[in-house]
């Protein structure tokens, strides 16, 4: 049987152009010689990593940061050079070994973690390499400085099996100016940590607390390496954060100089047509009523692919450059929207969920304002069914 590659109801394209300036954006902003580590948890912040680690590497990135063992499994498959790869969260004791034998650093927050893999190592006759996470004020994970002190006494008995190459906390809002106190003493609390580490000796670790956020609103706090999420992808942490930092630098340089690009757009065809007359009640329910005969556009997204139902009546897409209203509720794998104003549309014609198409565009952001969601609660929720495509 012959088989055909299928086209998919909407697909996300990945622009090249936009990863490399927010790159270059980014290290000016970071200065010196801090080690980029891209965060790329969540699926690569659902720029999907089988797509994003290649396109990152090809940009220079050559560390990457996951959440999980799941995610790191799928930044060493889909790596195509040396690039390190580091675990922030959970990992399994079981599945200790194999970080451990493919070379991959992880987090250790506690003295059972640090135990097992002293274990593991010792059976597998390789040397762990980890970083220490201390507790300094988000109360989620860390040691606290007594468990720091049993914990150096371990590694110090065990420094055949176990390096620590890394000294790290998390920050606990660095976007928000609501945070700024509980920050500083996050920072003051773990300069007091590193001292005592060196003190026992590990005077050489990596130390990183700053984050995507942290590089603009604390750039004191960007130590030896940054973990950079979200903004790598062209976002800006918070609208504070952005604002901010314009106003900041707009003293020094162009305001156009001080931007991120998204590097993420979403798009699919115009489905069908249908004509409403007045009166009429348009797709589920009751939601919208036309108030006059209109010209409706079927696009093959749903809330299923993460196009928000919260969106129903009030979100917008682009066909032919121009801002069209969805109209109805958003269905599980369709919406329909507004083309009463709009000649010439047809069936096949591209339309913009996300992205720029003529001189207008759909952001992350009026999504988040409509639906009352985090950039990054939209980008993540976005299906990983749908195609990801790099373009230049």
């Amino acid at each position: 049987m012959m088989t055909t590659e299928l086209r998919p109801t909407s697909w996300i394209e990945l622009s090249e152009t936009a990863l490399r300036a927010n790159l270059k954006f980014l290290r000016r902003v970071i200065g010196g010689p801090a080690v980029f580590c891209s965060v790329v948890k969540a699926d690569a912040y659902g720029h999907r990593i089988a797509n994003y680690i290649p396109l990152a590497e090809k940009c220079g990135v050559r560390d990457f940061a996951v959440f999980s063992a799941g995610e790191a499994s799928k930044v060493l498959e889909a790596r195509t050079r040396s690039s390190s790869i580091m675990i922030m969260g959970s990992i399994d004791d079981q599945d200790l070994g194999w970080a451990i034998e493919n070379e991959i650093a992880f987090f250790v927050f506690d003295l059972a973690r640090l135990d097992a893999a002293i274990r593991t190592a010792k059976k597998l006759g390789r040397r762990a390499q980890v970083h220490l996470e201390v507790e300094t004020g988000l109360l989620r994970t860390g040691f606290s400085e007594s468990g720091l002190k049993t914990a150096l006494r371990h590694l110090a008995a065990n420094p055949r099996w176990v390096e620590a190459v890394g000294l790290c906390t998390h920050f606990c809002g660095a976007e928000s100016s609501a945070s700024f106190y509980r920050i500083t003493e996050q920072f003051e609390i773990f300069r007091r940590r590193a001292a005592q580490i060196a003190q026992a000796g590990h005077s050489d670790l990596k130390q990183h607390v700053a984050c995507s956020a942290a590089i603009f609103n604390y750039p004191d706090s960007v130590l030896d390496l940054v973990r950079v999420g979200i903004a790598q992808y062209g976002y800006w942490p918070s609208e504070e954060t952005r604002l901010s930092y314009l106003h900041r630098g707009a003293r020094r340089q162009k305001a156009s100089s001080l931007r991120l690009v998204r590097v993420l757009a979403w798009k699919c065809r115009v489905m069908s047509l249908k004509v409403a007359a007045p009166g009429a009640f348009i797709g589920y329910g009751l939601s919208y009523q036309a108030f006059r005969k209109m010209r409706l556009a079927t696009v093959p997204v749903g809330y299923s692919h993460g196009f928000p139902r919260a969106q129903s009546n009030v979100g917008h897409v682009l066909i032919h450059g121009q801002r069209c209203r969805v109209v109805g509720t958003v269905n599980m794998n369709m919406l329909t929207v507004d083309v009463t104003d709009l000649d010439g549309v047809r069936p096949g014609d591209e339309v913009v969920l996300i992205g720029r198409q003529g001189d207008e565009e759909i952001s992350v952001g009026a999504f988040g304002e409509q639906t009352h969601n985090l950039n990054y609660e939209v980008l993540v929720r976005i299906s990983a069914h749908i195609p990801r495509v790099v373009v230049p």
